[in-house]
């Protein structure tokens, strides 16, 4: 049997006699803490997941521990600008020993949706299985034609739109490897000197 619980900001899975750390809590070592925010309640194959909490659901846990967490070092630096700034931080935690899942009285409504469920399964799937081979062997070939067409007509338009931009880019090379500078009067008078 297990449980997912949320305390602090953060979810738990626990088990009975686990033992966790959790954030501070105000509650005096050796007293009995119960938490009601049970998200999810396991036992025997049985999930009861709740929305967002289980109705009635709870967990017991005894406080084992109050104390602080080891030192965490927060270190800024700006090269180059003698700027440095080193701070300590020790995190304040609780220590819970975990002593009773208490799971939620009365049906359980979700195992019953699940059987309800899936005794309609079975019948559904007999009739499309008779039925639905026609149309199985239908909706496949519909599907290649339309695939393999616009393959097919993508590639062409692709192949001639590069050949026809080679064309022109080698008609445009070659014009201008043949055009001649023109001679100017400063030209001539360089030349004669």
């Amino acid at each position: 049997m297990y449980a997912v619980i949320e305390t602090g900001g953060k979810q738990y899975r626990v088990a009975k006699g686990d033992v966790l750390r959790v954030e501070r809590l105000a509650s005096d070592l050796g007293a009995v803490v119960d938490i009601d925010e049970v998200r999810l309640v396991a036992s025997n194959g049985d999930v009861v997941i709740g929305t967002p909490n289980v109705d009635g659901a709870l967990v017991k846990a005894k406080v084992v521990d109050i104390g602080r967490g080891a030192k965490l070092i927060a270190f800024k630096k700006k090269r180059r600008k003698g700027y440095r700034r080193r701070i300590g931080h020790r995190q304040q935690f609780t220590a819970l020993q975990i002593e009773e899942i208490v799971m939620p009285a009365g049906p359980k409504p979700e195992p019953k949706a699940k059987k309800a469920a899936s005794t309609p399964k079975p019948a559904e799937v007999a009739e499309p299985a008779e039925a639905g081979a026609a149309t199985a062997k239908a909706k496949p070939a519909a599907k290649k034609k339309v695939a393999k067409k616009k393959a097919a007509a993508k590639k062409k338009t692709t192949k001639a739109a590069s050949a026809s931009d080679e064309k022109k880019v080698v008609k445009k090379v070659a014009k201008k490897k043949t055009t001649k500078k023109k001679t100017t009067k400063k030209d001539v008078a360089d030349a004669d000197d």
